[in-house]
């Protein structure tokens, strides 16, 4: 930095060091050669003409940030600039793979998380001796980013659907499993989700992704799971509830369930509920969640706590 700039910033920089501490990371995130690059590897069929990828991630920056309205209006801002018809935008728009953009997510995860491990600035673990993911899925309902003739019908093609995992101590988003078809059920993609799982991970996740197949696999790689139970996911409930305490939103019992996996062989699980002080939006007066969380690891109150709180 020259000397005439370094006067010009050193005002910021003595009374307002976090802002520019921030605006720093995120140049260096979203560093243009650094996105080129990342294209330039990761793409199996898209490449380079006239439109660099580093341009297009900045005119979407833009408008996720409320910089710009639309792209169409980020586009007009800086079109000298770009030296490209707004065509050609929507056209890269359009035939962005997916494998690019969960590489986008991943790469900016990982030279985020030394930055936040630097300022000591991870959260306490939800469940000592665990590294909890949240995994929540996502897609864009019926709005007027749809085709204008799609706006009233359901039954015409929605935009994508995606899954996203969230490191809870980074509150980062490491992962993302993305899926062009927006009707496909959330847990049609769980396939995708289990090579992700690592030792002594703690997976939290609402009851649509709770299915044996998941479970068991969470397990089989050496992870822990804490998962509300589906209305549809039946059981075979062993032994007597027992009370195990309260915590802010209700009274906690346990009581161990058993399942069969694939292979037709038993699966026993703790079966944690709680009988919630209000019901939930949808009227339910209690939650049942499932783990496979050993007792000497986290009490039924602990992993209650810690599933409210994902």
């Amino acid at each position: 930095m020259s000397i005439a700039l370094g006067k010009v910033f050193e005002p910021f920089v003595e009374q307002r060091p976090i802002c520019v501490m921030a605006r720093g990371v995120l140049e260096h995130l979203f560093n243009a050669e650094r996105i080129d690059a990342l294209f330039a590897r990761t793409a199996e069929v898209q490449y380079t003409r006239a439109l660099l990828f580093s341009s297009v991630v900045d005119l979407m920056g833009q408008v996720v940030l409320g910089v710009q309205p639309s792209v169409h209006a980020a586009y007009q801002a800086q079109a000298d600039q770009l030296g490209v018809s707004d065509q050609a935008i929507y056209n890269k728009l359009n035939h962005i793979e997916l494998c690019v953009s969960a590489e986008l997510v991943r790469d900016a995860a990982r030279q985020a998380a030394p930055v936040i491990g630097e300022l000591q600035a991870e959260l306490p673990p939800l469940v000592p001796g665990y590294r909890t993911k949240i995994l929540d899925g996502n897609h864009l309902a019926a709005s007027e980013h749809r085709l204008e003739e799609l706006r009233r019908t359901w039954a015409a093609p929605l935009p994508g659907q995606t899954l996203v995992v969230l490191d809870q101590q980074l509150m980062l988003a490491t992962e993302v499993v993305l899926c062009e078809d927006g009707h496909a059920q959330e847990r049609s993609l769980l396939g995708q989700v289990l090579p992700l799982v690592t030792q002594d991970d703690l997976w939290m996740a609402d009851r649509n992704f709770c299915t044996v197949d998941f479970l068991c696999g969470i397990a089989a790689r050496g992870g822990g799971f804490v998962i509300r139970q589906h209305g549809q996911l039946k059981g075979t409930l062993v032994g007597t509830r027992t009370y195990q305490g309260t915590i802010d939103t209700g009274k906690v019992y346990e009581q161990r369930i058993e399942l069969m996996n694939a292979q037709g062989d038993p699966v026993t699980l703790r079966r944690i509920t709680v009988a919630l002080h209000e019901p939930t939006r949808d009227g339910d007066v209690e939650i049942h969640v499932l783990s496979n969380v050993p007792r000497r690891k986290a009490s039924a109150q602990k992993l209650a706590d810690s599933y409210g709180k994902r």
